[in-house]
Protein backbone atom coordinates (compact mmCIF):
# COMPACT_ATOMS: atom_id res chain seq x y z
CA UNK A 1 0.00 0.00 0.00
CA UNK A 2 1.11 3.85 -0.56
CA UNK A 3 1.91 5.68 2.11
CA UNK A 4 0.31 8.44 -0.23
CA UNK A 5 -3.07 7.25 -0.82
CA UNK A 6 -4.98 4.63 0.83
CA UNK A 7 -5.95 2.42 -2.08
CA UNK A 8 -7.80 0.02 0.52
CA UNK A 9 -9.74 2.82 2.44
CA UNK A 10 -10.11 4.41 -1.23
CA UNK A 11 -11.85 0.85 -2.75
CA UNK A 12 -14.42 0.93 0.48
CA UNK A 13 -15.20 5.02 0.11
CA UNK A 14 -16.16 4.20 -3.98
CA UNK A 15 -18.02 0.75 -2.85
CA UNK A 16 -20.25 2.54 -0.41
CA UNK A 17 -20.91 5.22 -2.76
CA UNK A 18 -21.88 3.02 -5.78
CA UNK A 19 -23.56 0.49 -3.58
CA UNK A 20 -26.43 3.92 -2.82
CA UNK A 21 -27.73 2.95 -6.28
CA UNK A 22 -29.75 -0.52 -6.59
CA UNK A 23 -28.07 -3.37 -8.41
CA UNK A 24 -29.22 -6.39 -10.59
CA UNK A 25 -31.02 -9.58 -8.83
CA UNK A 26 -29.55 -13.44 -9.76
CA UNK A 27 -31.62 -13.95 -12.76
CA UNK A 28 -31.73 -10.57 -14.37
CA UNK A 29 -27.82 -10.70 -14.34
CA UNK A 30 -27.70 -14.37 -16.17
CA UNK A 31 -30.32 -12.89 -19.11
CA UNK A 32 -27.65 -10.13 -19.54
CA UNK A 33 -25.11 -12.15 -19.77
CA UNK A 34 -26.28 -14.83 -21.80
CA UNK A 35 -27.09 -11.99 -24.54
CA UNK A 36 -23.42 -10.02 -24.43
CA UNK A 37 -21.71 -13.57 -24.41
CA UNK A 38 -23.49 -14.10 -27.75
CA UNK A 39 -23.86 -9.98 -28.77
CA UNK A 40 -20.11 -9.22 -27.88
CA UNK A 41 -19.13 -12.55 -30.41
CA UNK A 42 -21.60 -10.93 -33.06
CA UNK A 43 -19.92 -7.75 -32.60
CA UNK A 44 -16.95 -8.98 -33.47
CA UNK A 45 -18.08 -10.32 -36.79
CA UNK A 46 -18.84 -7.40 -37.24
CA UNK A 47 -16.41 -5.23 -36.36
CA UNK A 48 -13.53 -7.17 -38.12
CA UNK A 49 -15.82 -6.71 -41.72
CA UNK A 50 -16.08 -3.20 -41.02
CA UNK A 51 -12.50 -2.46 -40.57
CA UNK A 52 -10.93 -5.19 -41.67
CA UNK A 53 -8.86 -5.49 -37.97
CA UNK A 54 -8.90 -9.23 -36.86
CA UNK A 55 -7.50 -9.73 -33.42
CA UNK A 56 -4.45 -11.70 -32.81
CA UNK A 57 -5.37 -12.68 -28.74
CA UNK A 58 -8.34 -14.82 -30.46
CA UNK A 59 -12.03 -14.51 -29.60
CA UNK A 60 -13.37 -11.69 -27.47
CA UNK A 61 -14.30 -12.44 -24.11
CA UNK A 62 -17.30 -10.46 -21.98
CA UNK A 63 -17.63 -10.41 -18.76
CA UNK A 64 -20.88 -8.68 -16.50
CA UNK A 65 -19.66 -7.09 -13.55
CA UNK A 66 -21.50 -5.00 -10.63
CA UNK A 67 -20.33 -1.74 -9.26
CA UNK A 68 -18.05 -2.76 -6.61
CA UNK A 69 -16.35 -5.32 -9.06
CA UNK A 70 -15.70 -2.46 -11.51
CA UNK A 71 -14.23 -0.45 -8.64
CA UNK A 72 -12.05 -3.03 -7.28
CA UNK A 73 -10.70 -3.51 -11.03
CA UNK A 74 -10.22 0.22 -11.35
CA UNK A 75 -8.61 0.59 -7.96
CA UNK A 76 -6.11 -1.91 -8.70
CA UNK A 77 -6.08 0.07 -12.29
CA UNK A 78 -5.38 3.34 -10.61
CA UNK A 79 -2.37 1.67 -8.17
CA UNK A 80 -0.67 0.38 -11.45
CA UNK A 81 -0.83 3.57 -13.27
CA UNK A 82 -0.27 6.18 -10.55
CA UNK A 83 2.44 4.43 -9.01
CA UNK A 84 5.57 6.54 -10.49
CA UNK A 85 3.88 9.49 -9.24
CA UNK A 86 2.98 8.53 -5.81
CA UNK A 87 6.62 6.82 -5.49
CA UNK A 88 8.29 10.34 -5.95
CA UNK A 89 5.44 12.37 -4.14
CA UNK A 90 5.66 9.93 -0.74
CA UNK A 91 9.79 11.19 -1.34
CA UNK A 92 8.26 14.88 -1.49
CA UNK A 93 6.36 14.50 1.30
CA UNK A 94 8.64 14.00 3.65
CA UNK A 95 9.56 17.22 4.17
CA UNK A 96 5.77 17.98 3.64
CA UNK A 97 3.98 19.35 7.13
CA UNK A 98 1.00 17.07 6.48
CA UNK A 99 1.51 14.08 8.76
CA UNK A 100 1.33 10.70 6.13
CA UNK A 101 -1.48 8.95 7.69
CA UNK A 102 -3.73 12.17 7.60
CA UNK A 103 -2.56 12.32 3.93
CA UNK A 104 -3.12 9.15 2.63
CA UNK A 105 -6.77 8.97 4.45
CA UNK A 106 -7.39 12.22 2.98
CA UNK A 107 -6.42 10.83 -1.16
CA UNK A 108 -7.75 7.82 -0.35
CA UNK A 109 -11.32 9.65 0.28
CA UNK A 110 -11.10 11.58 -2.99
CA UNK A 111 -9.51 9.12 -4.86
CA UNK A 112 -12.74 6.88 -3.57
CA UNK A 113 -15.23 9.01 -4.17
CA UNK A 114 -14.42 9.97 -7.82
CA UNK A 115 -14.10 6.15 -9.00
CA UNK A 116 -17.71 5.65 -6.90
CA UNK A 117 -19.16 8.54 -9.22
CA UNK A 118 -17.58 6.87 -12.58
CA UNK A 119 -18.81 3.42 -11.38
CA UNK A 120 -22.55 4.88 -11.72
CA UNK A 121 -21.84 5.84 -15.32
CA UNK A 122 -19.65 3.57 -16.95
CA UNK A 123 -21.41 1.10 -19.13
CA UNK A 124 -18.89 -0.75 -21.10
CA UNK A 125 -15.40 -0.67 -20.52
CA UNK A 126 -12.52 -2.28 -22.40
CA UNK A 127 -9.41 -1.38 -20.62
CA UNK A 128 -5.96 -1.90 -21.59
CA UNK A 129 -4.85 -0.57 -17.91
CA UNK A 130 -7.12 -3.36 -16.65
CA UNK A 131 -4.31 -5.82 -17.75
CA UNK A 132 -3.06 -7.70 -14.75
CA UNK A 133 -0.08 -9.92 -16.12
CA UNK A 134 -0.18 -11.81 -13.34
CA UNK A 135 -3.79 -13.08 -13.67
CA UNK A 136 -4.34 -13.84 -17.16
CA UNK A 137 -7.74 -14.88 -16.70
CA UNK A 138 -8.35 -11.00 -15.95
CA UNK A 139 -6.59 -10.22 -19.17
CA UNK A 140 -8.14 -9.50 -22.61
CA UNK A 141 -11.79 -8.72 -21.18
CA UNK A 142 -14.80 -7.35 -22.30
CA UNK A 143 -16.23 -5.19 -19.11
CA UNK A 144 -20.24 -4.02 -19.04
CA UNK A 145 -21.62 -2.94 -15.90
CA UNK A 146 -24.93 -4.60 -15.84
CA UNK A 147 -26.70 -2.52 -13.08
CA UNK A 148 -25.79 0.55 -15.33
CA UNK A 149 -27.22 -0.94 -18.52
CA UNK A 150 -30.49 -2.28 -17.35
CA UNK A 151 -30.81 1.04 -15.83
CA UNK A 152 -30.43 2.92 -18.78
CA UNK A 153 -32.18 0.30 -20.77
CA UNK A 154 -35.20 0.82 -18.48
CA UNK A 155 -35.42 4.77 -17.87
CA UNK A 156 -35.20 5.46 -21.45
CA UNK A 157 -37.29 2.47 -22.83
CA UNK A 158 -34.87 1.00 -24.73
CA UNK A 159 -34.89 -2.22 -26.55
CA UNK A 160 -32.46 -4.26 -24.62
CA UNK A 161 -30.89 -6.59 -27.34
CA UNK A 162 -30.46 -3.47 -29.72
CA UNK A 163 -28.90 -1.57 -26.93
CA UNK A 164 -26.14 -4.35 -25.93
CA UNK A 165 -25.41 -5.01 -29.56
CA UNK A 166 -25.08 -1.38 -30.01
CA UNK A 167 -22.61 -0.99 -26.99
CA UNK A 168 -20.72 -4.11 -27.76
CA UNK A 169 -19.62 -2.61 -31.19
CA UNK A 170 -18.05 0.17 -29.60
CA UNK A 171 -15.73 -1.99 -26.71
CA UNK A 172 -14.87 -4.59 -29.73
CA UNK A 173 -14.35 -1.79 -32.04
CA UNK A 174 -11.29 -0.74 -29.41
CA UNK A 175 -10.46 -4.27 -28.62
CA UNK A 176 -9.81 -4.63 -32.35
CA UNK A 177 -7.82 -1.63 -32.22
CA UNK A 178 -5.61 -2.80 -29.63
CA UNK A 179 -4.74 -6.51 -30.56
CA UNK A 180 -5.55 -5.99 -34.43
CA UNK A 181 -2.97 -3.64 -34.77
CA UNK A 182 0.52 -5.34 -33.28
CA UNK A 183 1.99 -2.16 -31.73
CA UNK A 184 -1.45 -0.15 -30.45
CA UNK A 185 -0.58 -1.74 -26.80
CA UNK A 186 2.63 -1.20 -26.40
CA UNK A 187 2.62 2.06 -28.06
CA UNK A 188 -0.14 3.34 -26.08
CA UNK A 189 1.37 1.87 -22.62
CA UNK A 190 4.65 3.72 -23.42
CA UNK A 191 3.18 6.75 -23.90
CA UNK A 192 0.97 6.61 -20.36
CA UNK A 193 4.54 5.54 -18.21
CA UNK A 194 6.61 8.06 -19.81
CA UNK A 195 4.61 10.63 -18.97
CA UNK A 196 3.58 10.00 -15.20
CA UNK A 197 7.25 9.02 -14.94
CA UNK A 198 8.16 12.53 -15.74
CA UNK A 199 5.30 13.98 -13.18
CA UNK A 200 7.20 15.32 -10.40
CA UNK A 201 4.47 17.43 -8.33
CA UNK A 202 4.13 18.89 -4.76
CA UNK A 203 2.14 16.94 -2.47
CA UNK A 204 -0.28 19.14 -1.51
CA UNK A 205 -1.13 20.07 -5.38
CA UNK A 206 -2.50 16.70 -5.19
CA UNK A 207 -5.17 16.89 -2.06
CA UNK A 208 -6.23 20.62 -3.28
CA UNK A 209 -6.18 19.06 -6.68
CA UNK A 210 -8.56 16.18 -5.67
CA UNK A 211 -10.56 18.47 -3.71
CA UNK A 212 -11.68 20.87 -5.60
CA UNK A 213 -12.84 18.22 -8.05
CA UNK A 214 -14.55 16.46 -6.11
CA UNK A 215 -16.50 19.54 -5.10
CA UNK A 216 -17.19 20.09 -8.53
CA UNK A 217 -18.59 16.90 -8.76
CA UNK A 218 -21.16 17.83 -5.84
CA UNK A 219 -22.05 21.33 -7.73
CA UNK A 220 -23.30 18.56 -11.29
CA UNK A 221 -20.15 19.56 -12.46
CA UNK A 222 -16.99 16.69 -14.48
CA UNK A 223 -13.90 17.16 -13.16
CA UNK A 224 -12.19 16.03 -16.18
CA UNK A 225 -13.45 18.85 -18.04
CA UNK A 226 -11.17 21.05 -16.55
CA UNK A 227 -8.11 19.33 -17.57
CA UNK A 228 -8.26 15.83 -15.44
CA UNK A 229 -6.35 14.76 -12.42
CA UNK A 230 -3.51 14.13 -14.52
CA UNK A 231 -3.28 18.07 -15.66
CA UNK A 232 -3.29 19.24 -12.05
CA UNK A 233 -0.37 17.63 -11.32
CA UNK A 234 1.74 18.32 -15.02
CA UNK A 235 4.24 20.97 -15.52
CA UNK A 236 3.54 22.76 -18.53
CA UNK A 237 6.48 20.61 -20.68
CA UNK A 238 4.04 17.76 -19.45
CA UNK A 239 0.82 19.43 -21.20
CA UNK A 240 2.73 18.63 -24.87
CA UNK A 241 2.80 14.65 -23.74
CA UNK A 242 -0.56 14.46 -22.68
CA UNK A 243 -1.98 16.62 -25.92
CA UNK A 244 -0.57 13.54 -27.61
CA UNK A 245 -2.35 11.08 -25.35
CA UNK A 246 -5.44 13.50 -26.00
CA UNK A 247 -4.79 12.86 -29.99
CA UNK A 248 -4.45 9.07 -29.70
CA UNK A 249 -7.16 8.83 -27.76
CA UNK A 250 -9.67 11.34 -29.88
CA UNK A 251 -8.45 8.99 -32.82
CA UNK A 252 -9.36 5.84 -30.86
CA UNK A 253 -13.29 7.23 -29.79
CA UNK A 254 -13.75 8.63 -33.07
CA UNK A 255 -12.94 5.75 -34.90
CA UNK A 256 -15.06 3.94 -32.54
CA UNK A 257 -18.20 6.01 -32.99
CA UNK A 258 -17.40 5.59 -36.77
CA UNK A 259 -17.50 1.95 -36.65
CA UNK A 260 -20.15 1.52 -34.49
CA UNK A 261 -22.33 3.36 -36.04
CA UNK A 262 -21.05 2.05 -39.79
CA UNK A 263 -21.88 -1.65 -38.78
CA UNK A 264 -24.86 -0.60 -36.71
CA UNK A 265 -26.79 1.22 -39.67
CA UNK A 266 -28.56 -1.58 -41.19
CA UNK A 267 -29.17 -3.95 -37.86
CA UNK A 268 -30.02 -1.39 -35.35
CA UNK A 269 -32.72 0.66 -35.91
CA UNK A 270 -32.66 3.11 -32.30
CA UNK A 271 -29.07 3.23 -33.07
CA UNK A 272 -29.83 7.31 -33.92
CA UNK A 273 -31.35 7.39 -30.45
CA UNK A 274 -29.02 5.41 -28.63
CA UNK A 275 -26.51 7.68 -29.78
CA UNK A 276 -28.46 11.11 -28.28
CA UNK A 277 -29.03 10.02 -25.58
CA UNK A 278 -25.66 8.88 -24.65
CA UNK A 279 -24.30 12.31 -25.81
CA UNK A 280 -26.57 14.32 -23.48
CA UNK A 281 -26.12 12.11 -20.73
CA UNK A 282 -22.28 12.99 -21.50
CA UNK A 283 -20.58 9.66 -20.44
CA UNK A 284 -20.09 7.69 -23.34
CA UNK A 285 -18.01 4.08 -22.25
CA UNK A 286 -14.90 4.13 -24.21
CA UNK A 287 -11.35 2.87 -24.12
CA UNK A 288 -9.56 3.33 -21.75
CA UNK A 289 -12.09 5.16 -19.20
CA UNK A 290 -9.48 5.87 -16.67
CA UNK A 291 -6.75 7.33 -19.11
CA UNK A 292 -9.33 9.72 -20.14
CA UNK A 293 -10.79 10.38 -16.97
CA UNK A 294 -7.34 11.33 -15.63
CA UNK A 295 -6.47 13.69 -19.00
CA UNK A 296 -10.02 15.31 -19.32
CA UNK A 297 -10.93 13.83 -22.46
CA UNK A 298 -13.68 11.38 -21.34
CA UNK A 299 -16.35 14.18 -21.40
CA UNK A 300 -15.28 16.26 -24.07
CA UNK A 301 -17.46 15.15 -26.83
CA UNK A 302 -16.46 17.75 -28.59
CA UNK A 303 -12.84 16.05 -28.67
CA UNK A 304 -14.71 12.58 -29.85
CA UNK A 305 -16.19 14.47 -32.84
CA UNK A 306 -13.12 15.83 -33.85
CA UNK A 307 -12.16 12.50 -33.71
CA UNK A 308 -15.06 11.36 -36.30
CA UNK A 309 -14.40 14.56 -38.53
CA UNK A 310 -10.66 13.52 -38.61
CA UNK A 311 -11.62 10.28 -40.26
CA UNK A 312 -14.42 12.07 -42.55
CA UNK A 313 -12.11 14.47 -43.93
CA UNK A 314 -9.28 11.86 -44.60
CA UNK A 315 -11.63 9.54 -46.42
CA UNK A 316 -12.94 11.92 -48.27
CA UNK A 317 -9.13 12.69 -49.34
CA UNK A 318 -8.28 9.42 -50.05
CA UNK A 319 -10.81 7.16 -48.65
CA UNK A 320 -10.41 4.18 -46.54
CA UNK A 321 -7.36 2.89 -47.87
CA UNK A 322 -5.49 6.38 -46.85
CA UNK A 323 -7.42 6.22 -43.33
CA UNK A 324 -5.63 2.72 -42.83
CA UNK A 325 -2.31 4.51 -42.85
CA UNK A 326 -2.88 5.35 -39.63
CA UNK A 327 -2.27 1.40 -37.91
CA UNK A 328 0.75 1.50 -39.99
CA UNK A 329 3.05 2.35 -37.34
CA UNK A 330 2.72 5.10 -34.24
CA UNK A 331 4.71 7.44 -36.64
CA UNK A 332 1.38 7.67 -38.68
CA UNK A 333 -0.43 8.50 -35.82
CA UNK A 334 -2.50 12.16 -35.91
CA UNK A 335 -0.68 14.57 -33.65
CA UNK A 336 -3.58 16.70 -31.42
CA UNK A 337 -3.12 19.46 -34.01
CA UNK A 338 -3.45 17.20 -36.84
CA UNK A 339 -6.73 15.60 -35.16
CA UNK A 340 -8.05 19.22 -35.46
CA UNK A 341 -6.58 20.24 -38.67
CA UNK A 342 -7.24 16.71 -40.83
CA UNK A 343 -4.73 18.62 -43.72
CA UNK A 344 -2.12 18.98 -41.94
CA UNK A 345 -2.16 15.11 -41.87
CA UNK A 346 -3.48 14.57 -45.41
CA UNK A 347 -0.51 16.54 -46.67
CA UNK A 348 2.28 14.57 -44.44
CA UNK A 349 0.86 11.27 -45.36
CA UNK A 350 -0.04 12.21 -49.35
CA UNK A 351 1.61 14.92 -50.52
CA UNK A 352 -0.12 17.33 -52.99
CA UNK A 353 -3.23 15.81 -51.99
CA UNK A 354 -6.34 18.03 -51.49
CA UNK A 355 -7.87 18.23 -48.23
CA UNK A 356 -11.93 18.33 -48.17
CA UNK A 357 -13.49 19.51 -44.70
Amino acid sequence: MSDLVDWSFAAKVATRVAARRPGLVGYERRALEADLVELTAQAEGLVAEETGLVSAAGPARARVTDRPGWVEANVASFQRLLRPVTEKLEAAQAASPIPRVVGAHVSGTQVGLLLGWLSTRVLGQYDQLLIEDERPEDQDIVYYVGPNIVGLERRFGFPPREFRLWLALHEVTHRAQFTGVPWMRDHFLSLVNNTLESVDPDPKRLYEGLRRAVDEIREGRHPPDEGGLLALLATPEQHAAIQEIAGLMSLLEGHGDVTMNRAAADRIPNAGRFDRVLHERRQQAGVAKVMTSLIGLDAKLRQYAQGEAFIEAVEAAGGPKLFSRVWDAPEWLPSWPEIREPRRWIERATPGAVAVG
